[in-house]
């Protein structure tokens, strides 16, 4: 495929080593580099979910942490925690919570979030004080970073940067392109 001039792509590529959910096979894949403290990533949460509920089946959806720590405090400690839930098969259980807390990020607040999802609390808390999982977070931020990610949220459509709003009309609209050009037919695309 040829991108149009001044059209991104990324540099690392959705895979196994990331956070989705979906159907592998989708023809679209909707990546979110993302700041659990960013208002501007609060917002654009129930706008992700509402195209990821309308394109069911259709889209796969990933998320990859881009923590502004020196304008947000709390979003390391977040996204690690957010890693730590990810261990134990809790991600995105934690990352919902987390968005819908965003005021709320402290330690004893993400403490709290781990006992929220029954999870170990005491190994929670260590991996999460001893930033065991910091490596991770910053192999994410260095993935956004090469990809030309400098802000958040930062969306990327089948390894494209979507540049457009961050609205549900355009995203939709931008991802049934994207899930026809793939197809190259329109039976199975929703209306929208």
């Amino acid at each position: 495929m040829i991108l149009p001039r001044g059209r991104v792509r990324l540099a690392l590529p959705v895979g196994p080593h990331d956070h989705v959910r979906g159907p592998a096979d989708a023809p679209v894949t909707l990546l979110e580099y993302g700041d659990y403290e960013c208002p501007f990533c609060g917002r654009a949460q129930p706008i992700v979910e509402a195209v990821e509920q309308k394109l069911s089946g259709l889209m796969r959806l990933a998320f990859r942490h881009f923590p502004l720590s020196t304008v947000h405090p709390h979003a390391q400690q977040a996204a690690e925690a957010a890693e730590a839930a990810g261990m134990r098969g809790r991600f995105w259980d934690m990352h919902r919570l987390l968005f819908q807390n965003q005021p709320a990020l402290s330690d004893d607040d993400l403490l709290h979030y781990a006992s929220l999802l029954g999870l170990d609390v005491e190994r929670f808390g260590k991996e999460l004080f001893t930033h065991v999982h910091a490596s991770r977070v910053r192999e994410h931020f260095i993935s956004g970073v090469r990809s030309g990610v400098n802000g958040t949220p930062a969306f990327f459509i089948n390894g494209v940067r979507y540049d457009g709003p961050h609205e549900y009309e355009s995203m939709l609209a931008e991802l049934i392109d994207a899930i026809e050009a793939e197809t190259r037919h329109g039976d199975a695309v929703p209306q929208r």
